[in-house]
């Protein structure tokens, strides 16, 4: 389980988290929601140590992370893995060697251990009959698939996906929700995602928390975002233009 414990973080004098506090449960898909600079992907930095916050606790699977240093941080970042909004594949190499290349480098594989592992990866984000191909030869959703099965390659208990369909076709966007909740379903994969893509957050969701000002707004199903009178989740959900939101 992942703890936010009232996390703060400004930058300078802005104010982006105001006190921050929910929990992921294991093994469900956990929307983090809200309006582009309200510190989504700023709160989920915190959690490997790409930030760190001014007051406020974060714990994961019971022991406070959000203090430790680079080398007590490693095991944090095996366990949680993070899929970036930009693929970060590196073109000079196939598919399969960008997959391959942490299994050597992290796992000491040979070069005939990691092929055989990589292929099972890129199987499990139906990419395997892509292996051979560089990423410049791929759509932005087939490079996303690939940056997925690299996150797997430590076999990490939670993943973080930072936007994961922003920039991507609708057809390419829904195979990429499609992949999440398959990933939590069959292999018990946490799935952590920020994003303000509303058929994502409706179709693939278990629980979603929304961030408003610096807070927490609502924490609920997709039921519960649906029901609430509010008049600010009301315009964020169905995209009105018109609303008291502020943003």
């Amino acid at each position: 389980m992942i703890s936010f414990r009232n996390v703060k973080k400004s930058f300078g004098p802005k104010s982006v988290l105001k006190g921050v506090s929910f929990d992921v449960q294991d093994g469900e898909v956990f929307f983090i929601i809200g309006a582009s600079g309200v510190g989504k992907s700023v709160l989920i930095k915190h959690l490997i140590g790409l930030l760190y916050p001014d007051d406020g606790e974060i714990y994961l699977d019971g022991e406070e992370v959000s203090r430790f240093d680079e080398a007590r941080m490693y095991p944090v970042r095996k366990k949680c893995a993070m899929v970036f909004q930009h693929s970060t594949l590196f073109d000079s190499m196939s598919c399969i060697e960008n997959v391959m290349l942490p299994l050597k480098k992290h796992k000491g594989m040979t070069d005939k251990e990691a092929r055989a592992d990589a292929l099972q990866r890129l199987t499990q984000v139906h990419m395997r009959e892509f292996a051979d191909r560089f990423p410049s030869e791929l759509g932005d959703g087939m490079r996303k698939r690939v940056a997925i099965a690299r996150a797997l390659t430590l076999d990490p208990s939670y993943v973080l996906f930072d936007e994961p369909t922003t920039s991507l076709d609708p057809v390419s966007a829904r195979r990429v929700d499609h992949l999440i909740r398959e990933l939590s379903d069959t292999v018990g994969v946490t799935s952590i995602v920020v994003s303000h893509d509303l058929v994502s957050i409706f179709s693939i969701a278990d629980r979603i928390v929304m961030l408003y000002q610096g807070q927490v707004k609502l924490l609920g199903t997709k039921a519960d975002f649906r029901s609430t009178p509010d008049p600010i989740i009301q315009q964020f959900i169905n995209g009105r233009a018109e609303g008291p939101m502020e943003t």
